[in-house]
């Protein structure tokens, strides 16, 4: 009962109309700052850490980055920033402790599916892929990444898997490029693991033919069947 007769006989601060009409003053209160007059800037109260404006929450996505791709990253970034910021309206870093690419939403965000492109376009970069190539992850629909390894396929070891990667190379590249002009893929060989950049079933007319090289088929059969694919994808069109 005493603490409630104390807290009914504190005072009460009431708000006067002339203390009104001095805040009004002050907020409309013109500045001049090197000889240009302008109304100050109102003092709004910051956004919680992690949070947006309108009060969601902000998305992110990291992207590990190994240390064989630190230095490419480096020399690459800014081609990797600008169409990431500017672009699809993102904000992103490389996190120095983490090493992660980190990738999140900010209020000039207007497609929550850009986050996912985003980290697509990174993760391929990481994975291999060449800027330019990557980067059409964010310009096109309906593009994926496949990574498999060629233990998944057959088990090899020893020379036997390294016949294996020189066949999927072939001679100055030559097998590896015939695969990626006729299926309108990019493909990437990262020792044992391979990554395939490309449409779904693109994608699927890659891997057959990187799958019948690992079990063992002569390049020419593989050249063979890529000639007759391409062909009958001439005559559809």
């Amino acid at each position: 009962m005493a603490q409630e007769k104390e807290n009914l006989d504190a005072f009460v601060t009431v708000v006067t109309k002339r203390g009104r009409k001095r805040r009004a003053q002050d907020e409309n209160h013109m500045d001049v700052d090197r000889g240009i007059e302008g109304r100050r800037r109102p003092q709004h109260t910051p956004a919680k850490k992690g949070r947006l404006r309108n009060g969601e929450r902000a998305e992110i996505r990291k992207i590990a980055v190994p240390a064989h791709r630190y230095t490419p990253l480096k020399e690459n970034w800014m081609k990797i920033f600008g169409p990431i910021v500017e672009h699809l309206h993102l904000q992103i870093r490389f996190n120095l402790k983490t090493r992660n690419v980190e990738i999140r939403t900010c209020d000039e965000t207007q497609d929550i599916s850009n986050l996912q492109r985003a980290a697509d376009f990174v993760k391929a970069f990481v994975y291999g892929f060449e800027v330019d190539d990557a980067l059409a992850l964010v310009r096109l629909d309906d593009l994926f990444i496949e990574t498999f390894e060629i233990k998944d396929v057959k088990p090899l070891k020893g020379d036997h898997m390294s016949r294996a990667i020189g066949r999927l190379a072939g001679k100055g590249g030559r097998t590896k490029f015939t695969i990626e002009n006729v299926t309108k893929t990019r493909i990437v060989l990262a020792d044992s693991r391979i990554h395939i950049l490309g449409s779904f079933l693109n994608i699927q007319l890659a891997r057959r033919a990187i799958c019948n090289l690992i079990l063992g088929s002569p390049p020419s059969k593989v050249y063979g069947q890529l000639r007759t694919i391409a062909s009958r994808r001439s005559g559809r069109l």
